[in-house]
């Protein structure tokens, strides 16, 4: 029966290189026998000299530690896969390359990987990456890019700091919060790295500069956290032929891919519409566990730093998942849609759109909604007036913070629940900023209902009237 052996990098030096090796054997002992007879080296770096499997060294089958079964004597059949997993830890070589001294003793660990050497190095070096946000995802991106010595790191961003941010965008601090993100971000990557160029665009990126700003760049990562945006990356890095290191985050999931490569699907092919306007929350409104864009964002910087290098298998035509919860990792292979309206045979577009009607987002003028600020809402609470006081966002933020005498109705439960209200009273609708209860406006509206919004939500409230009343 043949079992397949994958060897880490540590050991393939010792296995003329080979990542995998096809052997015959009944058990994981028998398996390691014949690898040793082929590679005779292997053996005095997995055993010790009484021939036992060395206390750093762990051999799996499949996904199962082999301790965990009979150990060596474990069985193994035909189509198996045995897993050698030493502890790693870094080395150090000397090696030359054409950089600076101080690039030297800065990139070391590379410069001794033969797969990165010098050579990859120095096209990290004369390379230039474009990163459309500096928030979650941009955070790690932008740092291990810059660490990694990537020559021109050029950062799309028009947002300011708040204190919401520092839970998981790790590029700024306390200290910057009310700064631009670029000036917070322009900072913290000189600090991290002064051999490369940072540049920063403070500005939207929009249909109008969008093929402008992503000409010059030979990567653009998307770190948005939006559809329209996501797809103006999408059209504008198809349009250029230039790779889009695509993440997207939300609460404890995680998706991955390289989009717009050369023969590869971009983001149209996975998801040729998007969701309908208010389907799927931001997470500002359901909310993401801080370290996931952490783990999101450094894969995008890893797949940005093998395009470049050129190394290994990048994720061209796979979609990878994570369950941060689960903690499981499944890839899913896309393909290139033939009849993609960009990328495919005969493209309809042909040039940068309207991002925001396309994503539904202008058939309903916000005029159209009624609203109220949190100002005339005191005056009402403070005459006592009578009106119903809904709010729609989640049980735990109503915990989290709550205007006294407000009804919770989650948004999601509405449709079901929309009963439980008076048509003969007025409804004044808030959440947390202001759109998931202009949405549930419309809803109460279509009913029959007297419906209202309350404009920025308890935000607004907090600033304004209560600061009592917690943001979060």
């Amino acid at each position: 029966m043949s079992v397949q052996v994958k060897l880490p990098a540590a050991l393939r030096p010792f296995a003329s290189g080979q990542e995998s090796v096809a052997l015959e054997g009944k058990t994981a002992g028998e398996v390691l026998d014949a690898l040793f007879a082929k590679h005779e080296g292997l053996k005095k770096q997995l055993l010790t000299p009484e021939g036992k499997l060395r206390n750093f060294v762990n051999v799996f089958i499949n996904e199962d530690d082999a301790r965990n079964i009979k150990g060596l004597a474990s069985p193994v059949k035909d189509g198996d896969t045995v897993l050698i997993v030493p502890a790693i830890a870094g080395g150090s070589t000397a090696t030359e390359a054409g950089l600076s001294k101080e690039e030297l003793a800065r990139y070391h660990r590379h410069l001794i990987m033969p797969e990165v050497g010098p050579e990859g190095q120095k096209k990290l070096k004369n390379s230039s990456v474009l990163c459309v946000g500096a928030g979650g995802l941009g955070s790690p991106l932008a740092l291990y890019l810059a660490a990694a010595g990537v020559g021109r790191l050029g950062i799309v961003d028009f947002d300011v700091v708040d204190h919401s941010n520092l839970q998981r965008q790790i590029l700024h601090s306390t200290d910057s919060v009310g700064k631009p993100k670029l000036e917070s971000a322009k900072a913290r990557l000189n600090a991290l790295n002064p051999n490369v160029e940072v540049v920063g665009y403070e500005t939207k990126l929009t249909s109008a500069n969008a093929l402008e700003l992503f000409k010059d760049y030979d990567v653009i990562a998307d770190g948005t956290d939006n559809f329209p945006t996501r797809y103006l990356v999408n059209d504008a890095c198809v349009l250029l032929g230039k790779p889009n290191a695509y993440g997207s985050i939300f609460r404890f999931e995680g998706q991955a891919s390289v989009f717009s490569a050369k023969d590869g699907p971009c983001y149209r092919c996975l998801y040729p519409e998007p969701p309908p306007p208010g389907l799927v929350p931001s997470c500002a409104e359901g909310g993401v566990l801080g370290v996931l864009p952490g783990v999101i964002g450094t894969i995008q910087a890893i797949e940005t730093i093998k395009l470049i290098a050129g190394l290994g298998k990048p994720l061209i035509g796979r979609l990878m998942l994570f369950d941060a919860l689960a903690m499981e990792w499944r890839t899913l292979k896309i393909k290139k849609n033939p009849d993609c309206p960009i990328c495919g045979k005969n493209p309809t577009i042909k040039q940068l759109i309207d991002y925001e009607a396309f994503c539904g987002l202008k058939e309903k003028p916000v005029s159209a909604i009624p609203e109220i600020s949190v100002e005339d809402l005191k005056a009402k609470l403070d005459k006592k007036e009578k009106f119903v006081l809904l709010d729609v966002r989640e049980p735990h933020e109503y915990e989290l913070a709550k205007i006294p005498g407000s009804k919770l109705i989650p948004l999601g439960t509405l449709p079901e629940k929309f009963g439980e209200l008076d048509k003969s009273q007025a409804i004044i609708v808030h959440c947390k900023m202001g759109g998931r209860s202009a949405r549930a406006v419309q809803f109460l509206k279509s009913k029959g209902f007297d419906a209202t919004n309350v404009a920025g939500g308890i935000n607004a409230w907090s600033e304004r009237i209560d600061p009592s009343v917690p943001q979060y």
